[in-house]
């Protein structure tokens, strides 16, 4: 049975084509080389990727940061970000701009040797962190990440909570980020947000500042486990059959701009993923200068386009409704 059409789905539902609005991020792929290899890892991320940026595409994108005033944020992923040589360049470039700088972190990173200052660093440069917590239970989190994850996790927590990182009336933000063990959606984000407020609280003393939810993308490891285990259509149907319309305008592609490891351009980090070009138009960061060109340009779709608009909707910064 084939995917199901993205496009199809919209018409179904009378809505039109899938177009860009004003990008309010920049949100960069620094390289894929991360000390963790997860199960739902949508990058195939791990300890012998090599893909990383250099220091001529750093420069072009805080030169392209400076040049777009309606970019508020720089948004940085990988792979763990930190592992890479252009991370603190760039979260030093953008916070000298003014704005606002988010680490994509997996928290087991700062154990990593080099990264014992990495905390301080963020907490100096006002880094948000968004950090990778799929449950508040050791089994399930060291089930989809690896063994002893969840123990140094909550040590990086600790850390985190020591500088003032999710601490109330503090200005350092630290959200955490619950994807599902497996082919299901995510349950309401804010009644989620509430139980793992009091389990962290309570069997480990960890404050943090709000919970993302996010749904599975069908790409990539995720993929390839659906396959193995013959739930790849079950649960492209789970996803179909849960679109939501009212999600569709704050779908994060129409408001941010993903640039990968080699300055190439994407609607989102997932096409980025699956190289599918900026609007299925290859571009680099060399090709454009001023962002406001891009505006109602239409946006490249595919079937797993259905996992951002499934339920309450999933974004990188959580439930869209």
């Amino acid at each position: 049975m084939s995917a199901p059409n993205f496009d199809d789905t919209l018409a179904r539902f009378g809505l039109g084509t899938l177009r860009r609005a004003r990008a309010r991020a920049l949100q960069v792929n620094v390289g894929k080389r991360c000390d963790l290899a997860c199960h739902h890892c949508h990058v195939g991320a791990g300890p012998k990727r090599t893909e990383t940026m250099d220091a001529r595409t750093a420069e072009r994108v805080l030169w392209l940061l400076e040049r777009n005033p309606d970019l508020a944020s720089l948004d940085l992923t990988g792979g763990a970000p930190e592992l890479h040589d252009q991370f603190r360049r760039l979260v030093r470039g953008a916070h000298a701009l003014g704005r606002e700088v988010i680490d994509r972190c997996n928290l087991t990173v700062l154990f990593e040797s080099g990264q014992e200052d990495t905390p301080k660093f963020l907490a100096e440069h006002a880094v948000k962190v968004v950090a990778s917590l799929p449950c508040y239970t050791a089994g399930n989190v060291d089930q989809q990440r690896g063994r002893r994850v969840f123990e140094r996790s909550i040590r990086a927590l600790r850390l985190l909570n020591e500088l003032g990182y999710g601490m109330p009336d503090s200005s350092l933000a630290l959200d955490l980020v619950y994807n599902p063990l497996g082919p299901a959606l995510p349950p309401a984000q804010a009644d989620l947000e509430a139980r793992y407020r009091e389990e962290l609280r309570e069997l480990f003393g960890i404050e943090f500042s709000r919970l993302a939810t996010i749904t599975n993308m069908p790409i990539q490891r995720f993929a390839h486990t659906l396959a193995r285990d013959g739930q790849h259509a079950a649960y492209m149907a789970l996803l179909v059959n849960h679109f939501n319309p009212d999600t569709v305008p704050e779908l994060m592609c129409r408001h941010l701009v993903s640039v990968g490891y080699d300055g190439q351009l994407y609607d989102c980090d997932f096409n980025q993923m699956l190289e599918l070009p900026l609007g299925r138009r290859p571009r680099s960061l060399w090709d454009v200068e001023d962002l406001t060109v891009l505006e109602n340009e239409s946006i490249a779709t595919n079937a797993h386009c259905h996992g951002c608009t499934a339920g309450s909707g999933s974004s990188c910064g959580g439930a869209l409704t």
